[in-house]
């Protein structure tokens, strides 16, 4: 196979299917070039395959021969010769992997210039100054990605000659004041890196493309895979393409265009453009651009043009796209297209609106599988409640949603503030990819510059973290930013609105986010599509949340967790259950917990009329309804315990265990106290009988918590049923009450078909099942080892966050097989926090549970991620003709 393919490469399928081979931008570049025919500069792409090999052995053996022949198969297209002294041909050199990584990988722009073809070039175009930009631009591109040079060095060489010429913009430098800056800049070069600038173009161009192979493996690159889950053996391909020149003259320039609004979904002329400009001044945010409509205005015929090639485009590839050109000279030509990013209330709306335009012509299904997870995520996001403080500045509604945090001005900054538990937002003057770490963790990221295709902008809108750009009343100082003659130091509290662009001086109320109207038709959509194979129930304790997760679509309460009803103003009658001395003073204590919880499962089951509530029994140890022993013994030594304090301290020391998670908890403690249990079996008993006598449809389902073996779950089974006698009689008054297990063990797994002999439902809790699995504690982990295993590659992901497919997965698969050989009609599910991952629900789907639970917020996302997977295993042809 070749490792390099020019763009005008007739290849046996469409480049547009190539995106593993070409990466994304080379494969769109040759469908754009070779199959619509569009004005693209001519280029090569050196392949995926060529950039895994240089990760294992260092510069393949072959590649050299086919970049030289590809390389003189452009210089034939273009009529000129890299480097030449005369008429030098320019090339750029591009990133381009599989998956859109904006910004992360590195990019070498007018590779080619040398002392001697700057002049050439110059006579070429009879524009010294033309010429001198392009050369000192390349020296610091080149100086900072492949010799490694601080790019903040070169950007004080180019202010202070700025400054001394008297220039305000940067293409008001005279071709003698970019001279110095050239001279400049090469003498830094030198002093940092021990050698002279090279000269020589071909060995500029291998320098270029190890840099790119190179920054696949940056720590931002890095950092930014394992965020969108992106692995990281892939590699990514290079585009060497010949340069056109937005900065050639007043006749040019340079814009990123969108098909539609990638905020809203709206239709219409939306993006960024410059005058005179290369590409990378619209994207970092160095000068203050002009909306793409301007563009009309002095540019009219490649604007209609790009209007043109923007329909054909959407037409072509049936989604929203975004887009990269230049003009040179009054000549437009694409750099880019590729599927762009948005937001998810743009995601939704534009799925819809693409099902009824005809040229699209998307089916539901192809609908369904255009809004991410994340998308949905992104519309759940809060928004302010108050408006009552004052707004200080401005800037471009970047992506939207509400924050709130603490003012922090260096990505470090924000990491070490989040880990001391603070809520922070990234301010910068503009963001790079150096920062993602950062934005990952803020609540939100204010620039004073850059447009909405500003890296800020681009990165904030993918992640859904709120982002306001461009506020360039802003003056940022240090550890310090002022507005007029208002001052927000380090540390002080703001509210940034990425919906409106207001930033707000001090912290505003968050209220929940709003849903636009095709958010509950493509749900509808994606339900239509799951049917019944895999259920979304919802994790609730109260009747609010179990009304909140109805409304968004919960198909009944796969966790009601008990030990959430003991606190507040219960803890009191809890902690006298546990104090009591003799029976009565328990059953006492039990009977007015029991006027509680029959309170609180009434509420459940009328929020979820209809439709199953799962309620655990008390699963945690007594302990934790106790003061620490850290809190008696600190009030011991202060001299201030009463004597109920001194009670609950002997109660503490009574009940401490040096490993309480495997300790006294869940049906160990139910056998240990056997009235607590029978006390919360006959409270729902009671409460689904109020309900049925009110006229609702109660369906009740009782969990056992922690379950090993049949002979526990077989014990409490008979307690359960002796209650339901008791309160409903034989007939059980017309209920049909189900008592099932939580599988929590890697044994309670593995013996499936015992417990089963005497459970009704098995529901998995993935996250005590992950922990006793790798023997991890989660509250332990998070914070210090895991980081480091993932950074390492010692686990691909987060176990905690998406299921374990070979341990933790292999084990709900086992348990839930061996279950269902003894009782065909077993009912399985997963309670655990995973079922609200979608990869997670993909997962389960495959290995046939009936149902997931999560939380009421995730529940839309659990849902979509089902219909999802039913689609992946369809398969595209059968989604695009449904």
């Amino acid at each position: 196979m070749n490792l390099v393919y020019g763009f005008d490469h007739e290849h046996p399928r469409p480049p547009m299917e190539l995106k593993g081979l070409l990466g994304g931008k080379g494969a769109n570049l040759a469908e754009m070039s070779s199959v619509l025919g569009l004005p693209v500069p001519p280029g090569f792409t050196i392949t995926t395959k060529a950039c895994q090999a240089y990760m294992l052995g260092g510069w393949p053996g072959d590649l050299t021969a086919e970049v030289d022949a590809q390389l003189a198969h452009l210089e034939e297209q273009m009529g000129s010769t890299l480097g030449d002294p005369e008429a030098p041909l320019l090339v750029s050199v591009r990133s381009g992997a599989r998956f859109s990584m904006p910004g992360m990988m590195d990019t070498v722009l007018n590779l080619g210039l040398n002392d001697e073809s700057v002049e050439g070039l110059a006579a070429l175009t009879n524009d010294r100054r033309f010429a001198y930009d392009s050369y000192r631009r390349f020296i610091q591109m080149y100086g900072k990605i492949v010799s490694g040079v601080d790019g903040e060095a070169f950007d004080a060489i180019f202010d202070a000659v700025k400054e001394s010429a008297g220039a305000t913009l940067d293409h008001e430098l005279p071709p003698d004041a970019l001279a110095e800056v050239i001279s400049r800049y090469k003498q830094l070069v030198e002093r940092e890196t021990g050698a002279p600038f090279p000269q020589v173009p071909t060995q500029q161009l291998r320098g270029a493309i190890e840099a790119v192979f190179g920054s696949w493996m940056s720590p931002r690159a890095i950092a930014y895979r394992r965020r969108e889950h992106i692995t990281g053996n892939e590699g990514t391909a290079v585009n060497v393409q010949a340069m056109v020149f937005g900065n050639r003259d007043d006749n040019s320039g340079t814009g990123v265009g969108f098909t539609r609004n990638p905020a809203t979904g709206e239709q219409g002329s939306y993006g960024d453009f410059l005058v005179n400009a290369q590409g990378e001044d619209v994207v970092a945010g160095i000068r203050k651009t002009l909306p793409l409509e301007a563009m009309g205005e002095i540019f009219p015929g490649p604007y209609e043009e790009l209007l043109e090639i923007f329909d054909r485009l959407e037409a072509h590839y049936r989604d929203m796209l975004d887009t990269e050109f230049t003009i040179e000279q009054g000549k437009l030509w694409m750099l880019q297209t590729r599927v762009g990013k948005r937001t998810g209330a743009a995601a939704l709306r534009i799925a819809v609106a693409m099902t009824k335009d005809p040229r699209i012509g998307l089916t539901q299904a192809e609908a369904v599988q255009r809004v991410s997870p994340e998308h949905l995520d992104q519309l759940l996001h809060p928004q302010f409640q108050t408006h009552d403080k004052p707004v200080i500045a401005t800037g471009l509604a970047a992506s939207p949603g509400a924050a709130v945090g603490r003012v922090y001005f260096s990505a470090d900054d924000v990491v070490a503030a989040v880990k001391r538990g603070e809520r922070a937002i990234l301010v910068r003057e503009e963001t790079s990819p150096e920062d993602v770490h950062g934005m990952e963790v803020a609540e939100g990221v204010l620039t004073s510059r850059g447009g909405l295709v500003s890296h800020a902008a681009v990165v904030a809108r993918g992640w859904g973290k709120p982002a306001v750009v461009g506020a360039d009343a802003l003056v940022i100082t240090g550890d310090s930013f002022s507005v007029g003659s208002t001052t927000v130091s380090e540390g002080e509290a703001i509210s940034i609105n990425g919906t409106t662009g207001q930033v707000v001086l001090g912290e505003l109320e968050l209220a929940e986010g709003s849903r636009p109207e095709e958010f509950d038709l493509v749900l509808a959509w994606a339900d239509a599509i799951r049917g019944n194979k895999l259920g979304v129930r919802a994790n609730a304790d109260t009747g609010e949340d179990a009304a909140r997760a109805r409304i968004y679509g919960a198909e009944g309460i796969g966790l009601a967790r008990t030990e959430h009803m003991f606190l507040g103003d219960r803890l009191p009658i809890v902690r006298a259950m546990i104090l009591a001395k003799t029976e009565s003073e328990e059953q006492e204590a039990l009977a007015a917990l029991l006027e509680q919880q029959r309170s609180d499962f009434e509420e459940l089951l009328e929020a979820m009329d209809g439709l199953p509530v799962t309620i655990r029994l008390l699963d945690p140890p007594l302990h934790e309804f106790l003061p620490s022993i850290q809190e008696v013994l600190e009030g011991e030594a202060a001299g201030n315990l009463d004597d109920q304090a001194r009670e609950l301290f002997t109660a503490a020391r009574a009940w401490q265990e040096q490993n309480p998670m495997l300790g006294t908890r869940g049906v160990r403690l139910g056998i240990v106290k056997g009235g607590l249990y029978k006390m919360q079996v006959r409270a729902a008993a009671e409460a689904a009988k109020a309900r049925k006598d009110a006229g609702g449809n109660p369906i009740l389902e009782l969990m056992v918590p922690l379950v090993v073996t049949q002979a526990e779950m077989a014990l409490v089974r008979g307690w359960i049923e002796e209650e339901l006698d008791s309160v409903l009689g034989p007939a059980r008054s017309g209920l049909y009450i189900s008592v099932g297990s939580m599988i929590e063990t890697p044994r309670a797994a593995v013996r499936g078909d015992d417990i089963a002999e005497v459970a009704d439902f098995f529901s998995f809790g993935t996250n005590d099942l992950t922990q006793m699995t790798f023997g991890f504690s989660r509250d332990d982990v998070e914070g210090r080892m895991m980081p480091r295993y993932l950074e390492e590659g010692l686990l691909p992901r987060d176990p905690f966050e998406t299921i374990d497919h070979r341990g933790v997965g292999e084990l709900v698969r086992m348990g839930a097989e061996r279950g269902r050989e003894v009782r065909a009609d077993l009912k399985v599910g997963v309670c655990g926090e995973h079922g609200g991952d979608p990869e997670s629900v993909a997962f389960f789907y495959s290995v046939g549970l009936d149902y997931v639970s999560c939380s009421p917020f995730r529940v839309p996302i659990a849902r979509l991620a089902a219909a999802q997977a039913v689609l992946a295993e369809r398969g595209s042809e059968a989604i695009s003709t449904a």
